[in-house]
């Protein structure tokens, strides 16, 4: 079977952004909608933590070769968004772009496109800070170097970056993310979703740029670990610039983009 089109895709998009506006504006405290939001955030997170592992582990080779840790990490980082994508999960970077073009043909209210943002990205919150708490700092995984040093230099790291640096690097990482949803809906098998997903979020993880969703599992993992970074460091100096940063990254470059080219007239 051939792969969709690129008007097939963004036909597929726009379906699929209604039925998340509707779940949203039917059903937003369901079990069913928590539970999505819930487990899409810990998915990015079980990608992140595998990175960290992954990427980490080979010090003394890294310090050689400055790509390999961005490359090992990259390769391994895809997984969650794997997981989102083929299992259903609500995610907010990829809702980013997909309610964009129910919004653009007006089936979509905005103030439904923000309710579904909002909700789904608290539920992501909650769903990486379980995933940094309990399988990780609890499970031990980063309690030893190099793993340990690694998770409280990216938190450092990430909490202090400027804030304009920040904001740019989202834009950039959602970009991503958000052409890896639009490639995995133009598959039908399998193979076909993972490889779509996989290539543009491996580019992000590996060019840095900065994913909200990623870094709500980074960030707290650095501080159970000891990390020098405050609640407020870690929301106004990183998850508020790179939120709004991942925004443009999928509606506007993705979402409307692709929206105005394939489904005008």
């Amino acid at each position: 079977m051939q792969i969709r089109s690129p008007k097939e895709i963004a036909n597929a998009a726009d379906a699929a952004g209604k039925v998340k506006a509707n779940l949203t504006s039917n059903n937003a405290f369901s079990a069913k909608f928590i539970g999505m939001s819930f487990a899409a955030g810990a998915f990015i997170a079980l990608g992140g933590l595998l990175s960290v592992v992954a990427g980490y582990g080979f010090p003394e080779a890294s310090a050689g070769n400055p790509s390999l840790q961005k490359m090992l990490s990259g390769l391994v980082f895809p997984i969650g968004l794997v997981l989102v994508v083929v299992l259903g999960a609500e995610l907010f970077t990829g809702n980013n772009a997909l309610l964009i073009p129910g919004m653009m043909r007006r089936d979509i209210r905005p103030s439904a496109v923000l309710k579904n943002w909002t909700l789904v990205w608290i539920g992501n919150f909650a769903g990486a800070l379980a995933m940094a708490y309990f399988l990780t700092y609890l499970a031990g995984i980063t309690a030893s170097d190099p793993y340990h040093s690694a998770i409280i230099r990216m938190a450092e790291t990430k909490a202090t970056l400027p804030w304009w640096v920040i904001f740019v690097r989202g834009i950039g990482a959602n970009w991503c993310v958000c052409l890896a949803v639009w490639l995995a809906m133009a598959g039908n098998t399998l193979t076909e979703k993972v490889a779509g997903c996989w290539i543009p979020v491996a580019a992000f993880v590996i060019l840095g740029y900065e994913h909200c969703v990623a870094n709500m599992f980074f960030i707290p993992a650095g501080m159970l670990e000891g990390a020098d970074v405050t609640i407020y460091t870690m929301t106004v100096g990183n998850l508020i610039p790179a939120t709004l940063g991942n925004i443009p990254g999928g509606a506007l470059f993705v979402g409307t983009l692709h929206g105005y080219l394939r489904l005008k007239g």
